[in-house]
């Protein structure tokens, strides 16, 4: 579109607010006037480093009595999934689906053995479902994500060992 009025103002201003207001990284509309008329909006902020790193890490607890210590020799457990080696992170962002569709089996649940290239779950952008898949073969020890809920490009969704 070659030229801007009132109302595109007014439409990406509430697309600003709604950046906003649901907490959301970047947003993108296009919408179409008729033939070889149309507008095609991005919106995206960037959250402050300091914002960044505290919902990536947030505090531990403070426990009333020490643990007791682990053995030299015991392996370490990551607090944080998004560390753990063994964590199978997002491509990309969108709404993760662990089924194929509502009400069907989940394609991996705790405990399977999963092949390399396996699906684990789909994760839908943009209206196109993408198969994501295993990237080793192993167990699935853990699955990080409900179905239905969005996850951003590089969070954890499944621990496979």
């Amino acid at each position: 579109m070659t030229k801007t009025n009132d109302s595109d103002v007014k439409f990406i201003q509430a697309l600003a607010e709604l950046l906003t207001a649901n907490d959301l990284t970047e947003l993108e509309v296009m919408r179409e006037y008729g033939d070889n008329d149309s507008l095609n909006v991005r919106v995206s902020r960037q959250l402050p480093a300091q914002q960044i790193v505290q919902s990536i890490a947030a505090p531990a607890p403070v426990a009333a009595a020490a643990p007791a210590a682990a053995p030299l020799d015991a392996p370490i457990a990551p607090a944080d999934p998004s560390n753990d080696p063994n964590a199978v992170p997002s491509p990309m962002v969108g709404t993760a689906y662990l089924s194929a569709e509502p009400g069907a089996a989940h394609f991996v649940k705790i405990g399977d053995q999963v092949s390399e290239g396996q699906t684990l779950m789909i994760i839908e952008a943009m209206k196109t479902m993408n198969h994501i898949p295993a990237p080793k073969s192993g167990t699935v020890k853990r699955v990080l994500v409900d179905d239905g809920t969005p996850v951003e490009f590089g969070a954890p969704l499944m621990i496979i060992e």
